[in-house]
């Protein structure tokens, strides 16, 4: 089945810019929430920076990444550099899950240890940090589903902004009540936000690097619709996997009838077979290839004794 690579090229070329945009924002941010917490002396505005150092990093990793995607293939690498997102979404879901686990456990010990925070400072530096991710989040928005990069990009702008809101609801609630705890509450609060998705990116792009089944794809049911084509005796070796997150592949070998095997019909099978698998199933997948054997050929595998 053929592949659309222009689209595929424009498609990155649009997310590297995108990239490059909230990468800018989000660094200036990080300077700012480092000189607004060493003047307010705020955990939560300290926790949200350190935050932005991680997700700076990551949108640096997310650039990287889509700038080594655009490469072409080559005879070392013939897939280019298509699981560097994969690569990158995975080092940025690290990092998220460092920082949370460090976040949660400093605000805690501050829980109990409170200290004097100068909420005004802390309300200035929490909308600055706010405005920002917004609109890095705007930007970012329309490519978010285009691949596990883009989506580890927008989790970390979003969870930036949902901690700026907190960093904002503790400096009102300390200029209100004088309730210095408060900055620890919403430093939680911000690990809270961390740690699920950080785990939940890290499964996904887990999945990937573990060669498994693209999920949504259930291979029982792919082999038999492919055991109901016509001449098809049975299936075996069938295996599915994912190069990056918007590319699956899948391979197997198909036994047929010995007279068949030496017909002309083999060619008419191959295409049913490919466009069985590209257009039958829930994840469509167009980079497919099938080994046509006879009957008569008993093994699966060719073996070499070392």
């Amino acid at each position: 089945m053929s592949h659309d690579h222009s689209h595929d090229h424009g498609l990155a070329e649009m997310n590297r810019k995108r990239l490059a945009w909230a990468f800018g924002i989000t660094a200036t941010i990080l300077i700012a929430e480092v000189v607004g917490a060493l003047l307010t002396n705020s955990l939560a505005l300290l926790v949200d920076a350190a935050h932005m150092l991680t997700d700076t990093l990551g949108l640096l990793m997310a650039l990287t990444a889509a700038n080594l995607v655009m490469r072409k293939s080559t005879d070392q690498r013939t897939w280019g550099f298509r699981r560097a997102e994969v690569l990158s979404a995975t080092l940025q879901a690290a990092l998220l899950l460092a920082v949370g686990i460090y976040a949660a456990i400093d605000a805690v010990r501050r829980i109990f240890e409170p200290a004097e925070i100068q909420s005004t400072g802390l309300l200035v530096f929490g909308v600055i940090g706010l405005l920002g991710n917004l609109v890095s989040m705007w930007i970012i928005f329309a490519g978010r589903q285009d691949n596990l990069n883009m989506r580890a990009a927008f989790l970390e702008v979003l969870n930036d902004a949902l901690g700026s809101v907190a960093v904002i609801v503790a400096a009102v609630v300390i200029w209100l009540t004088g309730w210095a705890t408060a900055d620890s509450l919403a430093a939680l609060f911000i690990a809270a936000l961390i740690v699920p998705r950080a785990l939940k990116l890290l499964g996904e792009t887990t999945h990937i690097l573990l060669e498994s089944t693209p999920r949504g794809l259930d291979l029982h049911d792919v082999r038999q619709h492919l055991e109901k084509l016509p001449g098809v005796l049975a299936v075996h070796d069938l295996h599915a996997s994912q190069i990056a997150s918007n590319l699956p592949v899948l391979t197997a070998h198909v036994v047929v009838a010995d007279e068949m095997f030496s017909s002309d019909s083999t060619g008419e099978l191959l295409r049913l077979l490919q466009q069985c698998v590209a257009e039958h199933f829930e994840v469509s997948i167009s980079h497919s290839t099938f080994q046509i054997e006879p009957a008569s050929h008993r093994r699966s595998e060719y073996h070499v004794d070392c």
